[in-house]
């Protein structure tokens, strides 16, 4: 695992640029955040982890929607950035498959295609620290890019590769991690590249 996100981690620190300024615009993904944020509030637990935050936007997305939202990343350079472009919240560096959050302490996590560069192999210990971190109840929203075909395909993303999924598929994966899927949201992106955009909203049993 360590060697993936150590190139990953470097690949995203030398574009930091690219990603800096892009404001999440999609109304659809727009409006799964805040479902999302909506049901985390109900459970009475608003600590949330933005989790693959790059540059912090969505993290101030999901505070401006009422929650305690903190961002983690693997990238140094992306956590700098957010750090100053919202010095009112809390960035820190970490990685996927051991968060820097205490047992069952978070009532939200999204991670908005933050796992998409992860071997499939690799994807059920991230799935399983994210349960780990969720209060009982809790809520997880994960987007990633869809495929129809029957198994996840590897493709070469503009930053290092990476891996659509079948949704059926990823929410199997979920299933294994003690989530329970119960919305997903499957949309055309209007884009050349092939792939559908994917959110599922789970919450853990």
């Amino acid at each position: 695992m360590a060697k993936h996100q150590d190139e990953t981690r470097t690949a995203y620190d030398g574009v930091v640029e690219m990603f800096a300024n892009r404001l999440e615009t999609q109304p659809f993904t727009r409006n799964m955040i805040g479902t999302f944020a909506e049901l985390v509030r109900g459970t009475g637990n608003s600590r949330v982890a933005d989790v693959g935050c790059g540059p912090g936007h969505l993290t101030a997305m999901l505070h401006d929607l009422g929650l305690d939202a903190f961002g983690l990343d693997l990238s140094p350079a992306m956590v700098d950035h957010a750090r100053r472009a919202q010095p009112a919240l809390k960035f820190d560096e970490a990685r996927m498959e051991e968060l820097p959050v205490e047992d069952g302490a978070l009532g939200g996590v999204l991670a908005h295609y933050s796992m998409i560069h992860t071997p499939p192999g690799e994807l059920p210990a991230l799935l399983a620290e994210q349960a780990r971190v969720l209060a009982p109840g809790g809520l997880l929203l994960v987007s990633f890019f869809g495929t129809d075909a029957p198994e996840p395909v590897r493709f070469d993303h503009k930053v290092t590769p990476a891996y659509s999924w079948p949704a059926d598929r990823f929410a199997e994966l979920l299933a294994g991690a003690g989530f329970a899927t119960f919305a997903r949201l499957l949309h055309d992106p209007a884009s050349d590249r092939g792939f559908l955009d994917a959110h599922l909203l789970a919450r853990l049993r």
